[in-house]
């Protein structure tokens, strides 16, 4: 009997406390008002959230990180977050509405509908984290909106919230310049001894690499990175793996006086042998009436590398709304690619070219690769030396992928279907099944475009190139 008393006492004390609980965890969880603009609604459950307390370089610890156990755990969480995403640069673009990154987009909308932020132990604890299904709703609202102004591509409603988009027909372009940087992009007398051109390793009949692994340059000298492909580059957000050029004109100049490619000792040395061809130089200054130099020679390369689109991909017809475009099979392997968080990095109209990735997010890439590490592997961190930044690489575009073997920054390997399965198993932290390796190679092959209306392609086979390299 005294038992009986003594717990019907204790459901009476605990109904109140738990309605009371109830009552505040809904107040703290309220949806942000919908008066306020979407993009404030959206900051507030990301500062409620505590987005950056995990994903920024400085976060601010809880007075329980101090404690032996719990601060041991927190930080692991930290150290893995931003290791993953630093959000910093979206919040602070985010708090002026200013212009936000397609891979940010596509990050922040998988884990909302995957619904794996925040962590249940973090919310436990914050109870104002809790990303509800009114402020999943906003959120994904919102993302969807911005795409649609980002892109202004009027895609079909069923493809409208798609976190890649169709290549453009046509991006604004000098034609004049862009004539003359078809012809400096194949001049081989921008190299010391007249042999090497843009072309030697960016051949436009090979999808825009030479799929060696690594680029020859005069004297047969090799580079110590895989060539990417110069189709497209317009899109990617900086040039080279890791990221030293903000531009394409930036990025031309690079070769021209690299040691190993071209190994020009000076740009002056190149505008005085262009100088003396009198014909060259005529047409040159009716375009540039300041005459042959650094600066507009490789303005004109970046007018003409403008040029260089792919559109009329299968994949893109169907993003335009033709469900026949694609097959079954290939349908699949597109929504697998988006399962595992392909997309969230492979984004935007390259599917690529956004963002820096570390090479190895789940498991340790280099460790298992089996060579020695190289200068070129510490990707963008040869730029910054920044802890951070080594081993990511800025995140290659996808167009026209089954040409463009071989793959990653070190050209390691030789197949689409390779690179699929190390993908998942690195990235994305699973082991693909052979099913699965094979519906998202079937996938990539749908993005084939076409350039000046032929599909891209390459004259090379694997067996010619394993055979010199």
């Amino acid at each position: 009997m005294i038992m009986k008393k003594l717990l019907r006492l204790g459901m009476a004390l605990l109904l109140p406390v738990a309605a009371v609980l109830v009552v505040v965890y809904k107040a703290v969880n309220q949806a942000p008002s919908p008066e306020l603009p979407q993009y404030e609604q959206v900051l507030e459950i990301f500062d409620e959230g505590g987005c950056l307390s995990c994903h920024s370089a400085d976060p601010k610890l809880p007075f329980y990180a101090k404690l032996p156990v719990a601060g041991k755990v927190i930080m692991k969480d930290i150290d893995s977050g931003y290791r993953a995403y630093d959000m910093t640069k979206f919040m602070e673009e985010l708090k002026v509405d200013g212009e936000v990154s397609p891979v940010d987009l596509a990050k922040i909308e998988k884990v909302v509908l995957d619904d794996r932020m925040p962590m249940a132990k973090y919310y436990l604890v914050h109870w104002g984290s809790s990303l509800t299904a009114a402020k999943r709703a906003i959120v994904l609202d919102w993302i969807h909106s911005r795409r649609a102004e980002m892109y202004n591509d009027n895609l079909p409603v069923s493809r409208a919230a798609e976190p890649v988009r169709p290549i453009d027909t046509y991006i604004e372009y000098d034609p004049a310049k862009a004539e003359l940087g078809f012809d400096l992009f194949h001049d081989t007398r921008l190299s010391v001894d007249n042999t090497v051109s843009c072309a030697s390793c960016h051949s436009l009949s090979t999808a825009g690499v030479d799929n060696h692994q690594y680029s020859h340059g005069v004297n047969d000298l090799m580079g110590g990175v895989n060539a990417p492909t110069v189709f497209n580059a317009v899109y990617n957000f900086v040039q080279f793996w890791d990221g030293r050029a903000a531009t394409l004109a930036a990025q031309a100049a690079g070769p021209p006086v690299n040691p190993v490619e071209m190994a020009s000792p000076s740009f002056e040395m190149i505008v005085a042998k262009l100088k003396s061809d009198k014909k060259f130089a005529k047409r040159f200054n009716a375009v540039y009436p300041d005459g042959i130099n650094e600066a507009n020679l490789t303005d004109a390369i970046e007018h003409f590398e403008r040029t260089l689109l792919t559109p009329g991909s299968r994949f893109d017809k169907w993003l335009m709304g033709d469900d026949a475009a694609i097959t079954p099979e290939e349908l699949e392997g597109y929504e697998l690619f988006k399962k595992y968080d392909c997309a969230t990095c492979h984004a935007g109209q390259n599917l690529g070219g956004l963002s820096y990735e570390l090479m190895g997010l789940r498991r340790h890439y280099f460790a298992e690769r089996g060579l020695e590490l190289t200068e070129e592997d510490n990707g963008r961190y040869k730029e910054t030396k920044q802890e951070r930044d080594r081993h990511r690489f800025k995140v290659p575009g996808l167009r026209n992928v089954e040409h463009t073997w071989p793959y990653y920054h070190d050209g390691t390997r030789h197949t689409l279907e390779e690179a699929v399965s190390d993908m998942g198993k690195y990235q994305s932290g699973v082991e693909l099944t052979q099913a699965e390796v094979d519906k998202i190679t079937a996938f990539l092959k749908t993005l084939t475009g076409e350039y000046q209306g032929k599909p891209v392609t390459t004259t090379n086979s694997p067996e010619d190139i394993h055979g010199h390299e």
